[in-house]
C-alpha cells in the first residue's frame, strides 16, 4: 500500500481542505484521490450520525462535510491529488479517536466525514511505487491509488501525475515531485 514519509515540500496553496473521505475505512496517507462528489457553494455541512452511546432528552450529533473523495482505482481517472493524512475511527489500542481529538492530531488523522488535506502539488519521500523508477522518469498512476515507473518505450495510458527526483532506497523509498492537473 502506498504511504509517504513526513519529509516533504508542499505549498499550502496547493492544499485542498473541502472535501472528506467517501471510501472504506482506514485509508492511508499518500493515496491518490478523485472526486466523489464535488463542492457547491449552497452545500453546508451534514449530519453524520451521533457521537456516540444516545441518552434521553441529550443531543449529540456530528456533523461532516458533503463534497468527497475516494481513491483513484483506474489509472486513467483523473487525479484531484494526494492524501496528506490518514482517515481512521480508532487509534492503535482501539479507542475511539472521536473522544480524544489531540491524540488525533498527533496520528495526523481526520475522522469519517471530516475534512481531509488534499495536496495537488508538492515534493514527497514515497512508498509503495511498482516497478524501477530512474531519476528523471515520468510518475504514472498505479490502480492501487500509489505510483508506478514505467520502462523508457514502454505504450502508456496511465495519468502521469510527476516525476521522479531518484532511484528507490534500499528500503523502497524514492522522491517524488506530484503535479496533478486533474
Amino acid at each position: 500500500m502506498p504511504t509517504i514519509r513526513p519529509f516533504r515540500n508542499v505549498n499550502e496553496y496547493n492544499v485542498h481542505n473541502l472535501y472528506s473521505w467517501g471510501g472504506a475505512i482506514p485509508a492511508t496517507k499518500g493515496q491518490f484521490v478523485q472526486i466523489a462528489s464535488g463542492w457547491d457553494s449552497d452545500q453546508e455541512l451534514s449530519e453524520i450520525g451521533g457521537a456516540g452511546a444516545t441518552y434521553g432528552n441529550t443531543v449529540s450529533l456530528r456533523y461532516g462535510t458533503k463534497p468527497t473523495v475516494t481513491g483513484v482505482v483506474l489509472s486513467g481517472q483523473q487525479t484531484l491529488g494526494i492524501m496528506l493524512w490518514d482517515v481512521r475511527e480508532v487509534d492503535e489500542n482501539g479507542e475511539k479517536l472521536l473522544y480524544n481529538p489531540s491524540k488525533q492530531d498527533k496520528l495526523q488523522c481526520a475522522l469519517s466525514g471530516q475534512a481531509v488535506p488534499i495536496a495537488t502539488r508538492g515534493m514527497f519521500l514515497f512508498s509503495g511505487v511498482q516497478g524501477t523508477p530512474i531519476a528523471g522518469q515520468p510518475a504514472y498512476l498505479h490502480t492501487d491509488g500509489g505510483l508506478v515507473a514505467v520502462p523508457a518505450g514502454a505504450t502508456v495510458t496511465a495519468t502521469k501525475v510527476g516525476k521522479f527526483l531518484g532511484a528507490k532506497d534500499s528500503k523502497g523509498w524514492v522522491l517524488v515531485d506530484i503535479e496533478c492537473n486533474g
